[in-house]
């Protein structure tokens, strides 16, 4: 037992040492790998030569542990969303929200870390946005931010593209998403919509009175054409006419009252006239 000790010792001593080696050197292994998912890409940073120029692409990589550090861009269309009071032509205060898609340039992506880092939109987008936005609006009169909206876009959007390539960012899309004016405008243009809606009622009545007028002269011309044609007709034909018409008139009158229930007709002496308006419950 005592001769087996050191031979014992020995061996598990090994053991630990080639554990240790082994540890080792999974460390190192780890440290010397380093992964890109997809969607991805990483600038290198060697403490001997600074920035390395080329960007590397999605999968598992080797580097120098501690001479080499790697960091991971996303270079995948994100959204980004902010708010700018801007002034008008005409001195009003217009508040605006703009929508931008954005991603990095992936060619010169060493440049945009040694410039501005891993949080480059987060510097560049919000301040290069209100300098565009206020540019702009300073164009137009409030109204015609609604009337020529398409315009105000476009202009907003390229000029947005070409401060972002300045720094090494692709815009995919940029829109106006909000658009509002302050309190002052707002009663202005509901006090004009109710102006004009006045002025429209106001026409309106204008032309029903001149449609008015002008009926109650045809009617009046009409009536004057039938009076000239019986005048004419009772001329040349007497009043036999005239007596036709009472005939007719009689008949319909007579024709009603036969149908009501509260006038009954009573013969009276030789001179054939009758009794109207007796009430028959009476």
């Amino acid at each position: 037992m005592a001769g087996g000790s050191p031979a014992a010792v020995t061996f598990l001593t090994n053991i630990a040492k080639a554990a240790a080696g082994l540890g080792a050197s999974a460390s190192l292994l780890s440290a010397s790998l380093f992964t890109v998912d997809g969607g991805e890409r990483a600038v290198i940073f060697d403490r001997f030569r600074g920035v390395l120029p080329d960007t590397v692409g999605e999968g598992t990589h080797f580097i120098l542990p501690w001479l080499q550090k790697p960091y991971i861009f996303d270079i995948r269309t994100r959204p980004h969303n902010f708010s700018s009071t801007s002034g008008t032509k005409d001195l009003q205060m217009v508040s605006l929200t703009l929508r931008l898609l954005s991603r990095p340039d992936v060619v010169n992506l060493p440049t945009i870390f040694t410039s501005l880092g891993l949080e480059y939109d987060d510097k560049v987008l919000p301040s290069i946005g209100n300098e565009v936005l206020k540019a702009v609006v300073a164009q137009f009169n409030a109204d015609q931010l609604l009337t020529d909206r398409p315009h105000v876009s476009a202009l907003v959007r390229d000029s947005l593209v070409k401060r972002a390539r300045e720094f090494n960012i692709i815009l995919d899309d940029v829109a106006i998403t909000h658009l509002s004016y302050g309190i002052d405008f707002s009663m202005a243009v509901e006090k004009k919509q109710v102006a004009q809606q006045e002025a429209e009622r106001s026409k309106f009545l204008v032309a029903k009175a001149e449609q008015e007028r002008r009926a109650a002269i045809v009617r009046a011309e009409g009536e004057s054409e039938s009076a000239r044609l019986i005048s004419e007709a009772t001329a040349i034909a007497g009043t036999g006419l005239i007596e036709l018409r009472r005939i007719e008139a009689a008949k319909e009158i007579a024709a009603e009252l036969a149908r009501s229930p509260n006038v009954s007709y009573i013969p009276s002496s030789d001179n054939g006239k009758m009794l109207l308006g007796l009430n028959a419950s009476r």
